[in-house]
């Protein structure tokens, strides 16, 4: 288990690029305590600041199970991984959470959030605990370059969701500004 502490918002310090497109991030969301929950790999997404706010943006297609989820609960974590859970990740991204229990046979370990109904993992080296505060779905008519369009050969275009940051958790020495 990796050892995390609170990280305050203002001190949280990443290579954003690096984090989402190498290392991936699980996007879980509905409540841990009622058992009822499921994640996702996630590669795209953002943090930054929106509306004088920390946000998180993810993007869930309609056909995933986790789109379920992120409609009907007001909270999400992502939870990213040092690198030997590559395996699992992949796993994760690859299997539904409607035809089995990926999660019991991923055999990482769900945890009770601080902030936010959604679990987070105790694998994880960084959890980041966000309440949903927007939602858009993606037009593909606002797309101002071609290439975008070959990413959706089935046009099952994105929900985007914006998550307000309630909370981190993490390495210090890894997560925090020096």
């Amino acid at each position: 288990m990796t050892q995390r502490v609170s990280i305050a918002i203002e001190d949280f310090s990443v290579r954003i690029h690096p984090l989402w497109a190498n290392r991936w991030f699980l996007l879980t969301s509905g409540d841990f305590a009622a058992g009822h929950f499921n994640t996702m790999t996630v590669a795209w997404g953002s943090m930054g600041t929106m509306w004088e706010k920390p946000f998180v943006q993810v993007v869930v297609r309609p056909v995933r199970y986790t789109y379920e989820f992120m409609e009907r609960y007001d909270s999400f974590t992502l939870s990213a991984f040092p690198s030997e859970h590559r395996d699992t990740l992949l796993f994760l991204g690859a299997r539904s959470g409607r035809d089995s229990d990926k999660i019991a046979e991923s055999g990482l370990t769900p945890i009770a959030s601080s902030r936010v109904a959604a679990p987070g993992f105790a694998e994880a080296e960084l959890i980041v605990e966000c309440r949903k505060v927007y939602w858009q779905d993606m037009d593909a008519a606002h797309f101002l370059t071609p290439e975008i369009e070959r990413h959706y050969p089935e046009r099952d275009y994105h929900r985007i969701y914006f998550g307000e940051v309630l909370a981190i958790w993490g390495d210090q020495a890894q997560y925090c500004a020096r």
